[in-house]
Order: C-alpha cells, then sequence, then structure tokens
C-alpha cells in the first residue's frame, strides 16, 4: 500500500456515500432545509471552525513531527476558510457524527487517515457549494468556495504523502484504512439520519 493507492481505495470502497454526500442533498441537510445563501455560508463557516479546533489540538499534542507538521498546516488553512466564508456562523459542531469520530482518534496513523478522510468528504460538500453560488449568480462566492475545494485536494495529497511516511508496516496501512472509512460512514450516517428527520429518503439520492 502507498498514500495515492490508499486514496484510490478509500474513494473506491466508499463510492456510494460519497457519491450521495456530494448529491444537493448534502447542501439541505447541512443547512437543515434553509437553502439560502446566508445558511450555506453559515454551515460552511461552522465546519471550518469544528475541523480548526480539532486539527489545532492535533498539532499541540501529536509527538510525530510529521503528523504534527499537516495538522498545524491544516488547522491554519481552515482558519483561513472559516475567515474567507464571511460569515458569523455559530458555535462549532464538534459534536456532529465525523468530528466526534475524529476527536476519538489518539495516534498519529488513525489521525492523518482521519484528516484525508475528512478532506475527501469537505471536498464533495465544497463542490456543491460552489454550485449554488453560480446557480445565485454570486460570482464571488462561487470563486471563494473553489478555492476552498481545491485546498481540500491539497490536504488529501498531503495526508497521502504523511501515511506514507508514517506507515511503517501492513498493520499500520489497515488501521489507517479502518480509520479512514470509519470517518466517511459517520459523515454519511449523518447525512442519511438528518434526511429522514426531515422527511426526505436519502437513498433514492445519487
Amino acid at each position: 500500500m502507498d498514500g495515492p493507492t490508499f486514496v484510490e481505495t478509500l474513494r473506491a470502497d466508499n463510492e456510494t456515500a460519497l457519491s450521495r454526500l456530494g448529491s444537493s442533498k448534502s447542501l439541505y441537510a447541512l443547512t437543515g432545509g434553509e437553502m439560502d445563501a446566508p445558511s450555506v455560508r453559515a454551515a460552511a463557516r461552522d465546519e471550518a471552525e469544528s475541523a480548526y479546533v480539532i486539527f489545532e489540538e492535533w498539532a499541540e499534542t501529536e509527538s510525530r513531527d510529521e503528523a504534527a507538521a499537516l495538522f498545524a498546516a491544516v488547522a491554519e488553512t481552515e482558519e483561513r476558510h472559516r475567515d474567507e466564508i464571511e460569515s458569523e456562523g455559530g458555535d462549532p459542531d464538534t459534536d456532529r457524527p465525523m468530528y466526534e469520530t475524529l476527536a476519538g482518534f489518539d495516534d498519529a496513523v488513525e489521525r492523518v487517515a482521519g484528516l484525508l478522510a475528512r478532506s475527501v468528504v469537505a471536498k464533495e460538500t465544497a463542490a456543491q457549494m460552489v454550485g449554488f453560488f453560480v446557480g445565485s449568480a454570486k460570482t464571488s462566492s462561487a470563486d471563494t468556495f473553489r478555492g476552498i475545494r481545491g485546498d481540500f485536494d491539497d490536504q488529501t495529497g498531503e495526508a497521502a504523502r504523511a501515511l506514507d511516511e508514517i506507515c511503517e508496516r501492513d498493520e499500520d496501512w489497515e488501521r489507517a484504512e479502518s480509520a479512514a472509512n470509519a470517518v466517511v460512514q459517520a459523515a454519511y450516517d449523518d447525512y442519511v439520519e438528518t434526511l429522514e428527520s426531515m422527511g426526505v429518503k436519502p437513498k433514492n439520492v445519487c
């Protein structure tokens, strides 16, 4: 196993979940059905803040230099995203299942794999936000989210390279796979449960 193969495998193993997380219903779930520009921006800002809180903490507590540097860089990027989105947002919702899952990781392999998976999921959501603002003829906001979407690609690549450095045995790659799949599954389960609570059938969405 290597980093690029890991990313390909993660996407292939979670193809259905990622496809649905990348559908228009993902924004509907994320905003609680409030499909307007302020609500989309607020949801995006809260996502960035939640990620910042976790990755900043990891950067301060991680003993592996490669992983700590990655966490610090991503925390800085998420802080910038938070500011670029230009929304007051709300309180960071670290109780959401994806972030609860991330918060439960305590070693470098699981944390880097979890960060990678979160970046893969977040790219799907960011792509929908680009589409939303394009459809709303808000060019500046669409450009902002295009930049954010590109940052998630960069994060995925950096995390894959970090896994190449810290995964020394087959067992490490297996733990990484388990952690990454758990993050995607947590995001998907949250998406399904949220839509079902709103009377929407998510499994009909692809």
